[in-house]
């Protein structure tokens, strides 16, 4: 099973960086695996560490793989040499235990050292999944068939009609435009 997170790292030089990032889990590790090349993945190389971020404000999806907004609140880890968002919802600390190294794709398997629950999770939202699911179809538009990211962005658009509220409209019409930018040919998604 796949977890859709926000993964969160810091340069050595502290600056951090937010990055949308399937999570698995395997015999108490968490399996992350970033294509290269991947800020992500030099930060952990570099610090040995990374925060898996729970939240269900769906515009950190959105900003971040249509670049409409990469900069969120965030604060210093309490025991890795990272950083956490500001807000979320619960946060897990991590050091990477072991590497698999791959040209392409490198497995990380880290060990939860530190996790806190800040809110309460009020429960699932069709819109927030819409705009999950909007996201990852964003930053995969230059491998997909358009008729593929059409059909699949039309059926998503009825969640976001029932049940949005203002944050998940505003993250949506962010994927909207990305998916028109990249058509245009106005530019590749950061």
């Amino acid at each position: 099973m796949i977890f859709e997170t926000i993964v969160t790292t810091a340069a050595r030089d502290g600056r951090p960086h937010i990055a949308p990032m399937g999570v698995r889990f395997e015999d108490g590790l968490a399996i992350l695996a970033p294509f290269r090349p991947s800020a992500t993945l030099d930060n952990i190389l570099a610090t040995q560490a990374a925060v898996i971020n729970c939240t269900t404000d769906v515009r950190v999806f959105a900003g971040c793989v249509t670049g409409a907004q990469r900069d969120w609140p965030t604060r210093p880890a309490s025991r890795v040499e990272s950083v956490r968002l500001d807000g979320v919802l619960a946060h897990t600390e991590l050091r990477l235990e072991a590497l698999q190294d791959d040209e392409t794709r490198p497995v990380l398997r880290m060990k939860p050292v530190h996790q806190e629950t800040h809110a309460p999770f009020p429960g699932f939202n069709r819109a927030q999944a819409a705009v999950v699911e909007g996201a990852i179809l964003v930053s995969r538009l230059f491998m997909l068939p358009a008729d593929k990211v059409d059909s699949e962005m039309a059926y998503l658009q009825i969640a976001i009609d029932k049940t949005a509220g203002d944050a998940e409209r505003a993250a949506w019409d962010w994927l909207v435009a990305a998916v028109a930018r990249h058509r245009a040919g106005a530019g590749s998604l950061p």
